[in-house]
């Protein structure tokens, strides 16, 4: 690996900013706390050797794009994270109240963390946990108050830690302390690179599942897919925009520039003859919020020309020859995609995953919060299993997997890149956190 690693540096009496990825919180609860646990083993690695953590991470989007203005309350707080860190493994975290507080957000980090970071060092609690790295004034910006962030972020630490792959975005929190102290990739940043490998060099067949609601945002990573798959399937809105641009139909809530988009990534299909699976019938509903056998139809998808909502993939699709041969016969299969509108509409999804889990040799690679969530809440007992089946892995971030894919590389992802030339910064030390 390219990418310096912890392992690689001594940890003892040493502060550690590590940047986790641990957006789970949902109006002060925590949804799924898959992102969290991921991360513990990178957390009790710097603990059981002598390092002292200081974590940070996003929490939603508290800042209005409108007005600029970020809104600091109890919705967006990382405390319901802490508490989960004390309640599940006995990790006892400090969250500062930090002050130079605008409408604007935390201005920047003022000398009364220095009390907590004393505080810490003598041990009085496991590590600090600052608030919501969005809660800064900077935290998304460029130019010189961002740099500014950055440099205030890096100076509470000796060494700064990326475990946040889930984070691809170049904010502050992500690439500015590699800027400034030595610099290294957390266990679980690591467990996700060579992960990917697994997508980069899949071994054949390869069975590619992608979904989401804007075309727009998937043309890239899908034109790459296109050229290392045996197969694609589509789901959700693009794959409803898919079937406006090639079959001349509508479907109601479908935008002219995702329809648009589909009818470029179907141009580039054409070099690729049989790899798009069409999932054959769908389901048909008059209203987003309401499923009944009176709002709702399936409909084989040549029997109209216009249709309401389609929110679902029916199971009996998974039937057709093409797509049950294709899954049952990958030897790699990558899964970015849950197939209906969930939870109201989830058969086509919950269908989808119990076929896939049926293949027993294929390695199965997960990405994406909702991909992951409702896998566990719509087939636990595969969930269950697969944290000994080494051929499960859940990525804990969708939205970097695709722009990996379409970069063509993890390497040429911001946040990787700032940890490579931070190498070159920084040669490597002598002493690695074992003391060898």
């Amino acid at each position: 690996m390219k990418v310096p690693l912890i392992q690689d540096t001594y940890l003892a009496s040493r502060v550690v900013l590590v940047r986790v990825d641990h957006n789970v919180v949902k109006k002060g609860k925590i949804k799924d706390a898959l992102r969290i646990d991921a991360s513990v083993a990178t957390i009790i690695h710097i603990l059981k050797n002598g390092g002292i953590p200081v974590l940070m991470s996003h929490v939603g989007r508290p800042k209005d794009k409108n007005t600029g203005d970020i809104t600091i309350d109890e919705k967006t707080s990382v405390q319901p994270i802490v508490n989960y860190l004390k309640k599940k493994f006995n990790l006892n975290f400090y969250v500062p109240e930090l002050k130079h507080v605008t409408s604007k957000g935390i201005s920047c980090i003022d000398t009364s963390i220095n009390l907590h970071l004393l505080e810490l060092a003598q041990g009085k609690y496991d590590g600090i946990y600052l608030p919501n790295c969005r809660w800064f004034t900077a935290e998304e910006e460029k130019g010189e108050r961002a740099e500014q962030l950055g440099r205030e972020f890096a100076g509470l630490a000796d060494i700064f830690v990326n475990d946040a792959f889930g984070s691809w975005q170049p904010h502050v929190s992500t690439v500015m302390p590699a800027k400034f102290i030595p610099s290294f990739a957390g266990l679980l940043y690591q467990k996700e690179i060579e992960n990917l490998e697994k997508i980069f060099n899949a071994d054949k067949p390869f069975l590619a599942i992608v979904a989401g609601s804007k075309f727009d945002t998937k043309i890239g990573p899908l034109e790459v897919l296109l050229e290392k798959v045996d197969h694609l399937l589509l789901g959700g809105v693009i794959y409803n925009a898919y079937l406006c641009a090639k079959y001349g139909i509508k479907i109601k809530g479908i935008s002219e520039n995702d329809i648009k988009s589909a009818k470029a990534f179907i141009d580039m299909a054409e070099k690729y003859p049989g790899a798009v699976l069409e999932p054959q019938y769908i389901v048909e509903s008059d209203t987003l919020d309401e499923k009944s056998e009176d709002t709702c139809r399936t409909y084989h998808i040549n029997d109209k020309k216009e249709y309401n909502f389609v929110l679902d993939i029916d199971p009996k699709s998974f039937d057709d020859e093409k797509i049950s041969d294709a899954i049952s016969n990958a030897k790699t299969i990558f899964t970015n995609a849950v197939m209906g509108l969930t939870p109201l509409f989830y058969e086509g999804t919950q269908e989808m995953y119990e076929r896939i889990c049926g293949n027993k040799e294929a390695i199965k690679l997960f990405g994406g919060g909702d991909t992951i969530q409702e896998f566990k809440y719509l087939v636990p007992k595969y969930y269950l299993r697969a944290d000994n089946d080494s051929s499960f892995y859940f990525f804990t971030g969708g939205g970097t997997i695709l722009s990996a894919i379409q970069a063509g590389t993890a390497l040429k992802l911001e946040p990787v890149k700032a940890l490579i030339k931070n190498l070159e910064e920084f040669p490597p030390e002598n002493e690695c956190s074992c003391g060898h």
